[in-house]
């Protein structure tokens, strides 16, 4: 099965390489440079940012000889690309920009993707920090295939995981990565066989969160002391931290403890 992979981030990479190492026949790939234009709130105004968990997909046509190319442009401007490619399969993760109708519409098996929550709670963006900012106990990943809306498609698995009081958001990245490289080694072969299952979401559930950007880290000292901990574990690094201001200047925090009140 001839698989085009769209991924930018470490946990992209990691995945890419497990489907390389397992000998899965990945044809292509699409990356992003270190730093790109994204959209925040202001639709109107692109921000360029730098991608905190990026990885350097060139590996894989320095090491494998995989054609990898750089999107800098707009999407719809690697139709023809992907198309040379003559994918069976889109595997997408890791990964920021609307796909075209265009590219959905060349692999015969389809474009599937994996997002870091129990869909259809938490479509949308930066799944994994709302889910610890909200104090959950249980996220997962969810491996499914990408549809007209967001994060709406069908699920083909999902691998639940705790999230202990413990934990910072670098444990949970590296259970979701561990949680996808466990659903694509298992799925990916179904897929290829054309067994795989297909289930559809209850969208009476849906739940779905908004674009973060670096401003959205400060604190609010009136919320109680487990949603400040909640909040500064869930941005602490690799991501920019939880931060307040003090007499004008900008205090990052990076981590916090509750003591009991004797």
């Amino acid at each position: 099965m001839r698989i085009v992979f769209f991924g930018a981030s470490e946990l992209g990479f990691d995945c890419c390489n497990m489907l390389v190492q397992e000998g899965h026949h990945v044809v292509g790939i699409l990356t992003l440079p270190s730093s790109f234009n994204i959209k925040y709130k202001d639709e109107v105004q692109s921000k360029e940012v730098k991608n905190v968990l990026f990885k350097d997909f060139n590996y894989f046509k320095q090491e494998h000889n995989i054609p990898v190319e750089s999107v800098t442009g707009k999407m719809s401007e690697y139709v023809e690309r992907v198309e040379r490619w003559n994918p069976e399969l889109i595997i997408v993760i890791g990964w920021y920009f609307m796909i075209p109708q265009k590219i959905m519409n060349l692999p015969s098996k389809g474009v599937v993707a994996i997002h870091a929550s129990l869909l259809p709670k938490y479509r949308g963006n930066a799944p994994l920090v709302w889910a610890m900012i909200n104090g959950e106990k249980e996220t997962g990943v969810s491996f499914f295939y990408i549809s007209d809306g967001v994060d709406e498609g069908d699920i083909i698995k999902q691998e639940k995981f705790e999230i202990t009081e413990d934990d910072t958001i670098l444990n949970v990245l590296k259970k979701t990565s561990q949680a996808s490289l466990k659903v694509l080694k298992e799925c990916v072969p179904l897929l290829a066989a054309g067994t795989s299952k297909r289930i559809k979401q209850d969208h009476s559930q849906a739940t779905l969160f908004p674009k973060r950007s670096p401003e959205d880290g400060l604190i609010d000292w009136s919320w109680s002391p487990n949603k400040i901990k909640n909040f500064i574990r869930a941005q602490t690094k690799p991501y920019p931290g939880a931060f307040t201001i003090i007499n004008g200047k900008k205090i990052t925090i990076w981590d916090a403890s509750i003591d009991p009140i004797n």
